[in-house]
């Protein structure tokens, strides 16, 4: 009898989470288990990454076997093993990566390599369906992007950040106002007690691109707060995180409309860690409604990094035969897009 159920088991280690799932269909999960890294990066302000390779080695077997016994399988019942191939840190990757291997090789099975950000966009899949075209906001620490897919497995670059992505400018703002690591859960959170009365520029760019710049921005919160600070003014940190937000989202959210507007798309979907801000996700709800545009975004367990939504991914391309050998590695500066 023909086999109905696909089910991988993913691997992510690309950063600071060490995360395991198993994915039947590529759209109904069975475990997702994930070991965050969180506390032991705090003290230093953001993800050191060898200490991170260090933790994914420590986690790895404990967190595969987790999420197997979690979702009730063996090995004997898997299809196919999925791994982030990148972009990451590279010794982070290398955990994963090799994990993967030696458990494709030792139980014969197919080695799916994942795009990070591809998982991230798949993510939503796992709440509905993807149907094509659609557009996508990526948001996180290290992307800002805006990507048109036609299909499954295409991704095409609208727009990028020339400069700091999205996460990383929260995090530096946090810092400047001396919240704790990681940044951008504290701003937010700070920002919804907040009024937004400082005007922070927002960076357009000539000739309606769709590409982000966050860094004069980032430079305008420090400039605003040095000056304060040299006349003796104080200014509530909650203004600070209110205003800042607000700048981003409005650059976001326009854009991102925009561009849904001009290739004809009337649905949305939001990837990446930073889906997770409130002020973001109530800004495109009710800009998405307004131009009356399907939007979804992933619950907040699939925003930041998991390994659910790279399973979820791997399932197209199991589907498409895209397989690796054992000479699969790490690739940190893996591009997903191709420029249009």
């Amino acid at each position: 009898m023909m086999k109905k159920e696909t089910t991988i088991l993913a691997i992510e280690t690309s950063c600071d989470e060490t995360a395991a799932a198993v994915i039947q269909n590529g759209d109904t999960i069975l475990s997702n288990v994930i070991a965050s890294q969180m506390e032991s990066h705090k003290r230093f302000g953001g993800v050191v990454p060898e200490i991170a390779s260090r933790h994914h080695v420590e986690q790895i077997t404990v967190t595969i076997e987790e999420a197997m016994a979690q979702a009730e399988v063996t090995f004997a019942d898997l299809d196919a093993m999925a791994v982030t191939e990148g972009p990451g840190l590279v010794g982070a990757l290398l955990v994963g990566v090799n994990a993967a291997k030696a458990i494709a090789f030792a139980h014969n099975l197919p080695l799916i390599p994942v795009h990070h950000i591809a998982g991230h966009v798949y993510a939503n899949h796992l709440i509905e369906p993807l149907t094509f075209p659609l557009i996508s906001l990526v948001v996180s620490g290290g992307h800002t992007e805006l990507i048109y897919m036609k299909e499954h497995g295409h991704f095409a670059l609208i727009g990028e950040t020339r400069d700091d992505a999205v996460g990383e400018a929260y995090d530096k703002v946090a810092r400047t106002i001396g919240l704790p690591y990681p940044g951008g859960p504290q701003i937010d959170k700070l920002a919804q007690t907040g009024e937004a009365s400082i005007d922070f520029p927002r960076a357009w760019l000539e000739d309606n691109s769709y590409d982000f710049s966050f860094s004069g921005l980032k430079s305008a919160v420090i400039n605003t707060l040095h000056n304060a600070k040299q006349k003796e003014v104080e200014i509530a940190p909650e203004v600070i995180a209110a205003s800042f937000q607000e700048a981003v989202c409005d650059v976001l959210v326009t854009k991102t409309m925009r561009a849904l507007k001009e290739y004809n798309v009337n649905k949305l979907v939001v990837a990446g860690g930073v889906a997770a801000n409130s002020g973001l996700r109530q800004a495109l709800k009710q800009a998405a409604a307004d131009a009356e545009v399907s939007l979804t975004i992933p619950p907040l367990a699939l925003c930041t990094d998991n390994a659910a939504m790279i399973g979820s991914a791997a399932h197209i391309l199991f589907l498409q035969e895209k397989f690796a050998d054992d000479r699969l590695n790490g690739v940190p500066g893996l591009s997903l897009t191709e420029n249009v």
